[in-house]
């Protein structure tokens, strides 16, 4: 029987990639591009949909050139939980006061709306239940209030059509409105079965979006994997190198896609605490610029601070929570990058590895006989540099250091380093026992994106928590999740849930033990500590 192939396209801060994924889950080629971020002020990002969408096609042309285009039997998207702004003729809409047409996208990491945020949360509407309890600037009506208020001729009046990044993907490849319920659900307010609700968008200034049955934000939705009109057009096709028809999933943000494609591993044999137990007791990890924490529920649970529960949002027919953590790679990036010792480090990586495996190897020589954990006892950070998600859910809070000395050498960098990895893993642990106070009962944690191959971050996090960890034997697993939404979508596969359990698509090998090197009660004391 011929090979038959599935394409994943991800869509994250900074760049596009895809993969070419087999029937058993197996990556056989992947391509990846830059995209352009404007800061055209402070905690403004903006990007554009045109270069999103092209730097799309040019990927899965790379990665798709080497077989037949009638093996390609179906194409996921993911994306970044951006806004994007079209016209009524569907042509970009700028979202910035330079008025420059092709910066039509509001980045998620866009802050611009906090003060939009804090209104709406003010309101104490009942749909901030499944928000935990606080409207996030990242979320999607502060960031429409404040166009509405702040750019009302040049964009509000101008706009038709306002989408989550990722629904504006297949929305291009298909020729589809129909809007996926990972987007509307999580970032968006809208709650199935009952749907919209007219009176959160009057209650806030948007009642301009219940005109036509909310047609501007979306009046049709399906779950993540569903089938998207008939499949792609024929000028996405053409523009894609696919045959037309090629069957289109409707879309997850990136987040979900990579916990699509770990949360459901087979982990039989490695005599984890969640083998033989219900996928309710794993969280998804997605590491890179930002994290999130996802865990999964049979019934709705509230958990103070974090997003959620939000119905078929990554798993269908399952409830999902999603904390999260604004900056973590973003933020060690910030931290090594401005330290006076930078140039240094760049030097000495240059003639052994990348930076991060250097200061990795230095810190274990620092460490001698000692715990390279103990290392940072004197030294601690409060990462919330751009705010705080999950659990404290105050994006106005800012970040700091405590126990900075007054040198600046390689070995000052690199407890700041390690220091700032502590934070972030301490951070997970308060956000999950806030899920484990609401109900969830988490035994694993499973990994991936950039900083899951970051083998101190891993083991860190670990620590904190006294969880095992487990990574993806195929590192791609945002991309494979993504593939997961095609592979649906072409009816090889009768649900989401199937591509796990009947064929196990995905293999996974045991990343570290939960032997911690230091007790629950030091990670307590030093969280109190940095309180």
């Amino acid at each position: 029987m011929a090979e038959v192939y599935y394409v994943g396209v991800d869509v994250g801060s900074a760049g596009v990639r895809a993969a070419l994924v087999t029937r058993a889950g197996l990556v056989v080629s992947t391509a990846e591009e830059t995209i352009s971020i404007w800061e055209p002020q402070s905690d403004h990002y903006v990007q554009s949909s045109t270069e999103i969408w092209e730097k799309c096609c040019t990927v899965v042309k790379r990665v798709t050139q080497s077989v037949e285009k009638s093996r390609v039997r179906g194409i996921g998207f993911d994306a970044t939980c951006s806004l994007v702004v079209l016209d009524q003729s569907f042509q970009p809409v700028p979202v910035c006061q330079d008025g420059d047409k092709q910066r039509n996208v509001v980045m998620w990491m866009d802050h611009r709306a906090e003060e939009q945020a804090a209104r709406i949360t003010n309101t104490g509407h009942g749909v901030l239940s499944r928000v935990g309890g606080v409207m996030s600037p990242e979320m999607q009506p502060p960031k429409l209030l404040w166009l509405k208020e702040n750019l009302r001729e040049s964009c509000w009046n101008k706009a038709a059509h306002f989408f989550d990044l990722p629904d504006f993907l297949s929305w291009k490849a298909t020729g589809s409105l129909t809007r996926s319920l990972c987007t509307l659900v999580c970032k968006w307010t809208y709650c199935p079965p009952d749907g919209w609700d007219a009176g959160f968008w009057t209650n806030i200034g948007l009642e301009e979006l219940l005109e036509n049955n909310f047609s501007k934000i979306g009046s049709a939705t399906c779950s993540p994997g569903s089938p998207l009109g008939d499949g792609l057009t024929q000028d996405a096709a053409a523009e894609l190198n696919l045959e037309p028809g090629t069957a289109v999933g409707a879309s997850l943000i990136d987040a979900h896609a990579g916990g699509l494609g770990v949360i459901g591993a087979d982990v039989k044999g490695f005599q984890l605490p969640c083998e033989d137990q219900p996928l309710t007791s794993r969280m998804a990890m997605i590491c890179g610029t930002s994290t999130c924490h996802m865990a999964i529920s049979k019934q709705p649970l509230f958990v103070p601070g974090v997003w959620g529960p939000c119905l078929s949002a990554m798993v269908p027919g399952m409830w999902l929570n999603e904390g999260g953590q604004s900056a973590t790679g973003r933020l060690i990036d910030h931290m090594v990058k401005g330290h006076a010792a930078y140039t240094q480090l760049q030097q000495q990586a240059q003639q052994r590895s990348n930076i991060f495996s250097y200061l990795n190897n230095h810190l274990s020589s620092m460490a001698t006989s000692n715990s390279v954990d103990l290392l940072g006892s004197s030294l601690h950070v409060w990462p919330d540099f751009h705010g705080n998600r999950s659990p404290l859910a105050d994006p106005t809070l800012k970040g700091m250091v405590i126990g900075l000395p007054l040198s600046q050498t390689l070995d000052d960098l690199a407890l700041l380093y390690l220091a700032t990895i502590q934070s972030l893993a301490l951070g997970t642990l308060q956000i999950l026992e806030a899920m484990k106070e609401a109900g969830h009962d988490i035994r694993t944690l499973f990994l991936c994106g950039g900083l899951s191959k970051n083998a101190l971050f891993v083991q860190i996090n670990a620590n904190a928590t006294g969880l095992p960890v487990v990574l993806p034997d195929q590192t791609e697993a945002v991309l494979i999740g993504a593939a997961v939404l095609g592979a649906c979508a072409s009816q090889d596969y009768s649900t989401v849930q199937v591509e796990y359990t009947k064929n196990k698509t995905l293999l996974f090998r045991l990343g570290c033990t939960c032997q911690p090197s230091f007790s629950h009660n030091h990670c307590r004391q030093l969280l109190c500590m940095i309180l």
